[in-house]
């Protein structure tokens, strides 16, 4: 096989405080290389340095530029050097590209729920998605939901586009040290057993929802808190006034974006993980609690199904009272919570970065061999 050069976005690879585009960015580009390094030249392009030795092995570009990255600098640094083929994981094709082209949708939420979005970020997100399913060579989905979604609203033929399910962390694993679990409670100030939800603060996440169901159970579990865990998104103080105007200031608990030493112990300690999202492209939050062997609550939309497979308890995110019965019944049936837990070790089989970074790596060569795929 010829020795040909694919450049890669990986700009998003690199984050204080990474979520769930980065991690997957992150991750797979990591998972490519060992594929890709023995045949190819591999070209990481970052807006500022990565920390020492994550990428050390392959060829960096690092160039810095204060706003525009992708349109103006990106865009003339592919101009001047261009790849053989770009791949971008997490954000939007240049410009200025090589012919072929290789970008992930992750999700067309501001489709579904164009209220659960800011104005301007609607506007980015269909400019930027139109784009990229218009003028890439191929498209990855991460889940068959949204390759589903992609092809209705957009009208790309089928064949355009390839699902490749991400994988998970798989380094997470239960926290059972009592002294740990402890520790993380104190500094985080949950004073005791709890619910958890994991995730960035905003509508679509359908937090307001998962607080009244909680207001419904809060008398008949007195020391119980909701924990909403994650970095603020958009429109969090209406949230924040309902919780007020329920009288559960002492009884939600907000502790922000939580360091990723943290998540095993904070997931492993939640009696439940709920997650009853609106829309979401993949859903990592729901492989992260049955990884931590947590019994999880989430949705019966989108692609979560898909993901928790048989291994969650599902409801309808719309039914603030099928919430609330969702998690009465995990707090009050301790067989059904061990059966989740069982059926979740199970469904994480089925995700792999590894697995990921195979199948993408083969895409990437076949473009390479031919402009036209077909998978």
């Amino acid at each position: 096989m010829t020795t040909r050069c694919i450049g890669i976005d990986a700009s998003r690879a690199i984050s204080a405080a990474p979520t769930g585009t980065e991690g997957y960015s992150y991750h797979l580009i990591r998972a490519l290389l060992p594929q890709l390094t023995t045949r190819h030249t591999v070209r990481l392009y970052f807006r500022e340095p990565p920390s020492p030795g994550d990428f050390s092995h392959v060829e960096q570009r690092i160039i810095p530029f204060p706003c525009l990255w992708t349109h103006l600098r990106l865009s003339a640094e592919l101009w001047r050097h261009p790849p053989d083929l770009l791949f971008v994981p997490a954000h939007v094709l240049p410009p200025v590209r090589p012919p072929l082209t290789v970008v992930t949708v992750h999700d067309l939420g501001y489709r579904a729920f164009p209220q659960a979005h800011t104005a301007s970020q609607r506007l980015y997100l269909e400019l930027s998605t139109r784009w990229n399913v218009r003028v890439a060579t191929h498209i990855l989905a991460d889940s068959q939901a949204t390759r589903e979604a992609i092809v209705q609203t957009y009208h790309v033929p089928p064949e355009k586009i390839s699902l490749v399910y991400p994988g998970y962390d798989q380094g997470l694993a239960p926290e059972r040290d009592r002294e740990v679990l402890a520790a993380m409670r104190a500094r985080y100030e949950i004073p005791g057993p709890y619910i958890l939800s994991l995730g960035s603060i905003q509508p679509r996440k359908n937090l307001a929802r998962l607080v009244g169901a909680f207001a419904q159970l809060a008398p008949c579990y007195p020391e119980l808190t909701l924990v909403l865990a994650g970095p603020p998104g958009w429109l969090v103080e209406p949230l924040h006034a309902r919780v007020r105007e329920l009288g559960l200031e002492h009884r939600v608990r907000f502790p922000g974006y939580v360091a990723e030493a943290d998540k095993a112990a904070l997931i492993s300690g939640a009696e439940l993980f709920a997650f009853p999202s609106l829309y979401e492209g993949f859903g990592f939050p729901v492989l992260e609690a049955q990884a931590c062997k947590v019994p999880v609550l989430t949705s019966t939309t989108t692609s979560l199904p898909e993901v928790a497979g048989e291994a969650a308890l599902l409801v309808n995110p719309l039914d603030k009272e099928a919430i609330a019965r969702g998690l009465e019944r995990l707090l009050a049936d301790a067989a059904l919570r061990r059966q989740l837990v069982a059926l979740g070790e199970t469904n994480l089989a089925r995700f792999s970065w590894q697995r990921a970074g195979q199948t993408v790596a083969t895409l990437l060569e076949r473009l390479l061999d031919t402009t036209k795929v077909a998978l």
